[in-house]
């Protein structure tokens, strides 16, 4: 279990972050056209997993934003945004700010990815869905960089996730 802030009240996550030097946990998420994705959905690529509570909240969207931004510079690389949003709400929110760098994942089946990752929030006004936090994988889905926000309300450290993957 880690502890992290919303609004400086401490809210509680159901573990910890998969470690530096191990193998990811592998996932089922959901695209935009309902199609269900694992790792293997993106074998060979480096993977930076943008964690989000929702991207319906001012700093989602802004991290969502920067890292579509930064997405051109990062070889064999995808940005996964994965969030507790229905995939109709990512797309809309994707279409409306012309974000085509990013691919938005909903965990609309299952809060499996959140208990795999550490990142269900068991407790607080935002219980049952994600913390924020960034993992970056390398092309064998081995964990090179994660963070947990301290913060719930503030971005993560853009810098340190990229640098992870050059």
């Amino acid at each position: 279990m880690a502890t992290v802030t919303l609004g400086g009240k401490p809210c509680n996550t159901n573990g910890e972050l998969p470690a530096v030097g191990s193998k990811a946990p592998d996932f089922k998420l959901t695209d935009g056209d309902l199609a269900d994705h694992t790792l293997e959905s993106f074998s060979g690529k480096k993977k930076l997993i943008s964690i989000v509570p929702s991207l319906d909240t001012g700093t989602c969207a802004t991290s969502t934003k920067k890292f579509n931004e930064h997405a051109n510079n990062l070889n064999n690389t995808v940005i996964l945004v994965v969030s507790g949003d229905l995939p109709f709400a990512q797309g809309r929110f994707c279409g409306a700010e012309k974000l085509g760098n990013v691919i938005p994942l909903s965990m609309m089946r299952s809060r499996n990815f959140a208990k795999d990752y550490g990142v269900l929030l068991t407790d607080g006004p935002l219980a049952g869905i994600t913390t924020r936090a960034v993992v970056a994988l390398d092309t064998d889905n081995t964990v090179l960089h994660t963070q947990l926000v301290g913060e719930i309300a503030d971005e993560p450290d853009y810098d340190a996730a990229l640098a992870a993957l050059k």
